[in-house]
């Protein structure tokens, strides 16, 4: 036992230090990271006279979470914008509603952007028209988007800005959806593009604003990492810009680990390069992550490219591929990985899937690179085959359990029982040591953790449909995902993951334990304390 004086010291409760080791009485920190852990009388023994005590009470404390994808800019955006989720607008009327209250308060001719909605949640079992969006906003350009972030709608005036009309074609690896021959305002994938072009361009200021936003709420949850999951897939070079500002300034609440968009259309890859910032660069609170390309959607916009088609549609109908020629992928993947970087590609659909792998495959051929880590952000409908290639070439998957909780009895409609039964095979990739991380893409899910484990462990959905139990985990094995595997899949396993000795003192504290109660009752939980750098970043009871 080490002789250093702590700082602070946690004791009273369970303490989770990691898979396969026992709970523990104790935890000292000192500098910031773990000093020590086990039993109350040897961690008390440490006690100093400057040293700080935390009562547990028979709470649980465990490592600080890590949502390995979730868009964190974006989502302290989208916490400024029209919330549109369910629970806020179930219904058309009141989804008009709330974007004539914005309207109402937004100067003429500026826009109206609201986020969150759900077709299969809404009352009318549909996506909103643009002639509905026209009458409640017939001032404003609005453009709303699905809660996935692949779909959009506009309203005339937003189309009209972007050049869109009957007769405009869609981009490679997208849709502009038209009935009777006129423009419903949906939008998919690459054709969103057009909208987002004529967009006003935030400002770094804002941009910083709503990464401190988002943090906070982050911190809220327990979680003190995440992977922003596409710097610069809206505003470009100005989001970097945004978080080394955040950083310098300490307005960067959460650790993040930045992803680099590298798409077709959207990349900051060259200024990135040009500035030496290739994957691993940084430091504790501020790395640079892997590259991310789209190459394809999601699966509730029926835009995950599958190689299968969906209920109810016709035999192509089998999503988007969001770059249809393989060798033009190929050459992206393979033009990152000689560069250095870890690729994060997202990819859905078993058909995206299989392009994402062959080009994993040929680069890591070309430049064979033993410890990459390259990832597969998602890669939730995959088959078999795939599965054992991924195996193979230690290609990581990524994915996000909270969408069985949010969209699984979605899926059942658009989809055979036996695929939505296979998606996102937690069990299966933990017994191939493929180390799933656990996210929830927020602001496509809620960035609540306790609903993710729930599904991690239970596989039911928020109404209660089961999907796939044999793809269940223990909550041992849940925590872990959420912790060390999201960790590992940043390469940052040796740092933070664990409560041992030496690691990051980040720790959520739960006001109950999750282990001695049922599953259901975990999503009453909440966390109390959020510890980061062993100082109290979060503490509920005296938050405003």
């Amino acid at each position: 036992m080490t002789s250093t004086t702590p700082d602070l010291i946690l004791e009273g409760g369970r303490i989770w230090c990691g898979l396969g080791t026992a709970p523990v009485e104790a935890l000292a920190v000192a500098g910031g990271r773990v000093l020590a852990t086990g039993s109350a009388a040897e961690i008390g023994g440490l006690r100093g006279r400057g040293t700080r005590r935390i009562d547990l009470a028979g709470r649980l404390a465990v490592p600080g979470l890590n949502d390995a994808h979730m868009h964190l800019l974006p989502y302290g955006l989208a916490m400024a914008e029209v919330d549109l989720r369910p629970k806020t607008a179930p219904t058309l009327d009141r989804l008009l509603d709330a974007l004539r209250e914005r309207a109402a308060r937004t100067p003429p001719g500026d826009w109206v952007i609201g986020r969150g909605y759900d077709q299969f949640e809404l009352d009318v079992k549909r996506h909103p028209l643009r002639e509905e969006l026209d009458a409640a906003c017939p001032a404003h350009p609005v453009y709303i988007v699905r809660t996935d972030g692949h779909l959009a709608v506009a309203n005339s005036l937003a189309l009209e800005r972007a050049g869109i009309d009957e007769a405009t074609a869609a981009p490679e690896g997208g849709l502009i959806e038209r009935r009777d021959g006129r423009l419903t305002g949906l939008l998919a994938e690459t054709a969103r593009e057009l909208i987002l072009a004529v967009m006003p361009r935030a400002a770094v200021a804002e941009l910083v604003d709503a990464i401190e936003r988002g943090g906070r709420d982050l911190l809220r949850h327990g979680i003190t990492s995440c992977m922003e999951a596409a710097v610069g897939m809206r505003d470009g070079w100005a989001e970097m810009e945004a978080y080394q500002e955040a950083h310098r300034t300490g307005r960067l609440p959460v650790r993040t680990y930045a992803t680099l968009m590298g798409d077709k259309a959207r990349s900051i890859l060259p200024e990135a390069r040009e500035r030496g910032l290739v994957t691993g660069a940084g430091d504790a609170m501020l790395r640079i992550g892997g590259v991310k390309i789209f190459t394809d959607g999601s699966v509730g916009g029926r835009t995950a490219a599958m190689t299968r088609p969906y209920l109810g549609g016709a035999a192509d109908d089998r999503g988007i591929l969001c770059i249809p020629d393989d060798r033009e992928v190929a050459a992206m993947v393979l033009d990152a990985h000689r560069a250095g970087y870890q690729l994060a590609v997202h990819a859905i659909g078993d058909a995206a899937i299989e392009q994402v792998i062959r080009a994993y495959e040929a680069a890591l051929a070309d430049t064979p690179a033993p410890g990459r880590r390259h990832r597969i952000e998602h890669c939730g409908w995959l088959r078999p085959d795939q599965m054992d290639r991924l195996v193979r070439h230690h290609i990581l998957p990524a994915p996000q359990p909270s969408f069985i909780y949010t969209f699984g009895d979605l899926y059942l409609t658009l989809a055979e029982a036996a695929r939505v039964d296979a998606c996102y095979p937690m069990r299966r990739w933990m017994d191939l040591g493929l180390h799933p991380s656990a996210s929830t893409d927020c602001p496509v899910t809620e960035v609540a953790p306790l609903p993710n484990l729930f599904t991690m462990v239970t596989r039911k959905t928020n109404r209660g449909t089961v999907i796939g139990p044999e793809q269940r985990l223990s909550l041992d094995e849940a925590l872990h995902a959420y912790t060390w595997c999201s960790a590992y899949a940043a390469r940052e396993e040796g740092a933070k993951g664990r409560l041992a000795q030496g690691q990051l003192a980040d720790i959520a504290v739960f006001d109950q334990d999750l282990f001695t109660l049922p599953p259901e009752a975990w999503l009453e939980a909440r966390c109390d304390l959020t510890i980061l750098d062993g100082e109290v970043v979060f503490d509920r009871e005296n938050a405003a």
